[in-house]
């Protein structure tokens, strides 16, 4: 159960992704929308998110950096695929853009929450 407030973390990340990618190409951000953007890359983090728990078994923590470039991977490859078999498109400058903001929004909060601990073991550590 520890990689399911990760996968919350990343599922909120993923749709943030697709509201300002919408917001910046005029298009509506009705539910619907925002969700028909969001899917494939949805798709993509979810089953990054399940090659980790295989492959790390359920004592890996799904907070650190190898499970965070693995779900960043699986949500940029499999979202484009998915995208592009459903019949939308991938130019490369939104290949080269999605891989930038998701690694951002992905790896970000990660490294972010590894300061936070880091920074809290050295204080606990000086006391």
């Amino acid at each position: 159960m520890k990689a399911l407030p990760a996968l919350v973390v990343d599922v909120v990340a993923v749709v943030v992704f697709a509201i300002l990618g919408r917001s910046s190409h005029d298009e509506a951000d009705t539910f619907l929308g925002v969700l028909g953007t969001a899917w494939p890359f949805l798709a993509g983090a979810v089953i990054g998110h399940a090659v980790c728990q295989v492959v790390a078994g359920l004592r890996g923590d799904p907070t650190g950096w190898r499970p965070g470039l693995a779900v960043w991977a699986g949500t940029l490859v499999l979202g484009m695929l998915l995208r592009v078999a459903s019949g939308d498109t991938a130019a490369w400058s939104f290949v080269i853009v999605a891989s930038i903001v998701l690694a951002v929004f992905l790896l970000g909060w990660r490294t972010v929450l590894r300061l936070i601990r880091r920074a809290r073991t050295r204080s606990t550590a000086s006391v």
